[in-house]
């Protein structure tokens, strides 16, 4: 008997990166994750707990999170919804927008293959659009696609590129329905496109603790548009979709911002390093903008130097997709795992 709705049967589910227990002996550069711990406040409320925070519910609001964001961001507290991660976001607009044909969901490729899956998952039709090799942003071709939600990331994963100002300004303006900036890396990056939540009223900015701030294990993430926008997706999301810790520690680390950006900068500083020292011995490397690298190692050995690190205890991501099979994402760590990185791909060649 079949139990299930036929788009579950028929999906793949997305497949995370591999995910060692902490304390494994291995240089983790597979999944984006921050290499420096987390902000010692956020350390010290999860030391100081009192046990009445896990007896009661959270706050379904998260208030007193979205009071540090608001403070940290400067933007209104009405106008942030908070989620499990920013997959969490996601999973909630593409439930609340997209729906079977008529109501589809676009965005440019290559990108977060996440999408596909929670647009299949609603079985939603799926719009990709190829992104050239400039990686300019095919405004036309988006926005001709008609969808109930268009989504974007920038920084972009796996390419590391960010997308102009201009360039969403224009796509935001020609989309009828949802347009939704995925700013998972914009810790990272050169600037933010956080003012165009407040330009349209059909814009939503995602963020997430899991990158810049360290705190990939917490899952919290939050979005940013107009009351009006968020009222629907407050009835689509859990009740109680964050848990009491997160939102504490969340706070405090929202409001650390000078220990995140002293870790932010120690990233760029080793990107830039581990881009030139890669090019040096024949890797040909996309410029970033997040905290992870996207290259193309000499002589199609994509997967052959994938595994060889994978034996030596150095994780990094190899996706067999179209256009990408001879490339590796390689996140960027301490200077010190990326150069063990590179010696053992030195040994690898």
């Amino acid at each position: 008997m079949n139990y299930f709705r036929p788009a579950i049967a028929t999906i793949q589910g997305y497949i995370p990166g591999e995910q060692p227990k902490p304390g494994t002996p291995i240089i983790k550069l597979n999944t984006n994750e921050n290499p420096y711990p987390p902000s010692p406040q956020a350390l010290e409320v999860l030391r100081s707990l009192d046990s009445e925070w896990l007896r009661r519910y959270p706050d379904p609001y998260s208030r007193d999170f979205c009071k540090a964001i608001s403070e940290a961001l400067d933007v209104p507290a009405d106008w942030i919804i908070v989620s499990n991660g920013s997959d969490d976001l996601l999973n909630i607009l593409i439930r609340a927008c997209a729906e079977g044909k008529e109501r589809k969901v676009v965005y440019p490729t290559p990108s977060y293959v996440l999408y596909r899956t929670l647009a299949s998952l609603q079985a939603a039709e799926v719009v990709e659009v190829a992104y050239p090799q400039d990686y300019q942003l095919p405004i036309v071709e988006l926005a001709a696609a008609g969808g109930a939600v268009t989504l974007i990331a920038t920084p972009n994963s796996p390419s590391g590129h960010i997308v102009s100002l201009k360039d969403l300004r224009q796509l935001a303006s020609r989309v009828s329905g949802i347009l939704a900036i995925d700013e998972a890396y914009v810790d990272f990056a050169d600037y933010s496109a956080l003012s165009l939540a407040q330009e349209f009223e059909n814009v939503i900015i995602l963020r997430t603790l899991s990158k810049g701030y360290s705190l990939a294990g917490l899952r919290l993430g939050f979005g940013i548009a107009n009351p009006q926008l968020l009222s629907n997706l407050f009835k689509v999301k859990d009740s109680y979709n964050v848990d009491a810790l997160a939102i504490l520690i969340g706070a405090a680390a929202m409001k650390d911002q000078a220990y995140k950006n002293n870790c932010v900068e120690k990233v760029k500083r080793s990107r830039s390093k581990l881009a030139i020292d890669l090019r040096q011995i024949g890797f040909e490397v996309q410029d970033s903008q997040g905290n992870f690298l996207l290259v193309t190692p000499p002589n199609q050995q994509a997967a052959k130097i994938y595994q060889s690190l994978k034996e030596k205890n150095i994780l990094v991501r190899y996706f067999q997709l179209p256009g990408l099979s001879d490339k590796l994402r390689i996140t960027v760590g301490t200077d010190e795992q990326n150069h063990q990185l590179l010696q053992a791909i030195n040994l690898s060649a």
